[in-house]
């Protein structure tokens, strides 16, 4: 818990892009500053210095909470912050239903005030959180404009030769396919290219693939004999979306290395990797968004944040049944998600999902009751600090 035994005020701190409400109260509870602060250093650092000792909280430590923050260590004033969860739970107690920024700067100051054990200490850790945070959004947006440019080089291809997107749409962002269709742009500039010069091109991007699939490919280009209209103007094109998607899986390639670094120098980062199916993007986006789980009491609450916690459809006396919850946290639930459907690998989560298999759920909904079942053992995990355990696989037939 965070000392305030000499604090003069307490600063809450509702940020935002261009400017935050602030608001100041004394150990009193008596306001001492309640207007709104433009986000510059200037009109920071007068602010606090003009308060003897003050605690400094905010309800985002990252992104647009990041320079007051930053100010205020500089200062050598103490910085804490009050999480999302734990702040709307104290906003219940307050009267009034509205939702506005100096109700929210109030309630961030008299909450580390009167109910310091609520904040939470910005340290190292939370740094390499922020840090994470901001190059796991950019890999998430170059993983957007990825799927975005493959789309339309998967569209062009079947346009113009579905032949030749069999062969290569399955493999299209591997390097040496990349490298080929930004080098022959057409079905004939490949042709004309002869399979030796195309193996001698493909081979140190792929040496042991290079032979098989320029057969493969020649052999797709001899099931068509026409040339389809628009084939010309798509030569010009693919070569151009092909360099696209190499840079965009070049830089994705660079941040995985600093998001591997941040990750292993988080203590909790063994711990996340232990599970089956956490890799390096996953268990930072799981850090980012749950952290060390304290914010969530049970692992009921961390299943609803996440989204993976079912909601029960009933009209009168006739129940129809559960369904997947559409609230929740969206990157969450597809990080759960996809580590589910990495961990199918491992025996005893094959087996769980298995036994959902023949229970009647289709492959979507058994991945989904794997992903709470996964939510429910990393909340135990976190709370303990233990690593996973490996439980004995369990047949389909047993409970």
């Amino acid at each position: 818990m965070i000392d305030t035994g000499d604090i003069d005020v307490f600063l809450g701190l509702d940020v935002g892009k261009g400017e935050h409400h602030a608001t100041a109260v004394t150990p009193a509870g008596k306001k001492a500053f309640d207007k709104r602060l433009p986000n510059t250093e200037p009109k920071l650092r007068k602010l606090f210095v003009k308060h003897g000792t003050v605690l400094v909280v905010v309800d985002q430590p990252a992104s647009i909470g990041a320079l007051p923050l930053a100010v205020a260590r500089n200062m050598g004033c103490p910085v804490a912050y009050l999480p999302g969860l734990t702040m709307r739970r104290i906003a219940d107690l307050y009267p009034g239903e509205a939702k506005t920024d100096a109700k929210d700067a109030f309630i961030i100051a008299d909450a580390a005030r009167a109910m310091p054990h609520t904040l939470r200490a910005i340290g190292g850790q939370e740094e390499t959180i922020a840090e994470l945070e901001m190059i796991v959004g950019f890999d998430d947006d170059l993983a957007g404009e990825a799927t975005r440019v493959a789309n339309r080089l998967h569209g062009l291809l079947t346009q113009i030769h579905p032949s030749l997107e069999r062969v290569l749409g399955p493999r299209l962002q591997h390097p040496a396919v990349l490298t080929l269709l930004e080098r022959f742009g057409s079905p004939a500039q490949i042709r004309k290219a002869d399979r030796r010069r195309l193996i001698t091109l493909l081979r140190p991007k792929a040496p042991r693939m290079a032979e098989r699939l320029v057969e493969e490919i020649f052999a797709a280009l001899d099931e068509q004999t026409v040339t389809v209209p628009g084939t010309e103007a798509a030569a010009l094109i693919v070569p151009s979306l092909a360099a696209s998607l190499t840079a965009v899986l070049d830089q994705r390639k660079l941040l995985a290395g600093r998001i591997e670094e941040l990750l292993e120098a988080h203590p909790l980062s063994k711990v996340l990797t232990s599970m089956p199916g956490v890799g390096v993007r996953t268990g930072a986006r799981i850090l980012i968004e749950v952290g060390d789980g304290s914010t969530f009491p049970t692992a009921g609450h961390l299943a609803a944040y996440a989204g993976l916690a079912p909601a029960t459809r009933s009209s009168g006396s006739s129940i129809r049944g559960e369904q997947h919850s559409r609230r929740g946290n969206k990157q969450l639930t597809r990080a759960f998600f996809l580590s589910a459907f990495a961990a199918l690998c491992d025996p005893a989560s094959r087996a769980y999902y298995d036994k959902k298999i023949a229970q009647g759920k289709h492959h979507t909904q058994a991945l989904l009751c794997l992903a709470r079942r996964r939510a429910d053992v990393l909340f135990a995990m976190l709370r303990d600090g233990t690593f996973y355990e490996t439980q004995p696989a369990r047949t389909a037939g047993r409970a």
